[in-house]
């Protein structure tokens, strides 16, 4: 299932090839940054994301088995590291999360036409008031249109626990949405 081009480079990083493996980085680097992209709009984070992705591949690639894709591979990683970073940058409270006031204010006035720019963002602060699982599971099932049984693949979750994860997190992201002065 892997491709034949990156079983060469895999095997020759492998072997302390490190141009090899720097082949596997500009190879997949720019899919992996689009799909962390979920998971924060700051683009230096951004940058060290994809950075902690790749070092983590790094020292996981004895451990690879073959049985996917390289990108399938690199995906689950790159989940866990967003999905990590969410968990940290919540316990740190970084500043940069819609202030309440703001967000009620945003809910409670019409919008004008926003740019998907502008619309992003404001999905993504709206979303950073969720726990990081619940953010986990919308993201990957309503941002990037995976099923049930893909997520439960990328987190080393059960089928069961995805859909009853997905289940309170609709419920979690609609309490919030209609009282948005309740924090998760």
């Amino acid at each position: 299932m892997v491709a034949s081009e990156d079983q060469r480079d895999i095997s020759a990083s492998l072997m302390g090839d490190g141009q090899a493996y720097a082949r596997l980085v500009r190879r997949y680097q720019d899919t992996v940054a689009r799909y962390l992209w979920r998971f924060t709009r700051d683009r230096a984070t951004l940058d060290e994301l994809v950075q902690d992705v790749f070092v983590e591949a790094y020292f996981s690639l004895p451990r690879f088995r073959g049985e996917a894709p390289l990108l399938m591979w690199l995906r689950t990683i790159a989940t866990r590291v967003g999905y990590r970073y969410w968990k940290r940058r919540r316990r740190e409270e970084v500043p940069g999360v819609l202030p309440l006031a703001e967000m009620e204010q945003m809910l409670a006035s019409p919008q004008p036409q926003l740019s998907p720019e502008e619309a992003g963002e404001r999905l993504h602060a709206m979303l950073s008031r969720l726990r990081p699982r619940d953010r986990l599971v919308l993201t990957l099932m309503y941002f990037e249109e995976l099923s049930v049984a893909e997520i439960a693949e990328l987190t080393g979750w059960t089928r069961a626990l995805v859909k009853v994860q997905a289940m309170r997190a609709r419920g979690r992201l609609k309490k919030l949405l209609e009282r948005p002065e309740e924090r998760q």
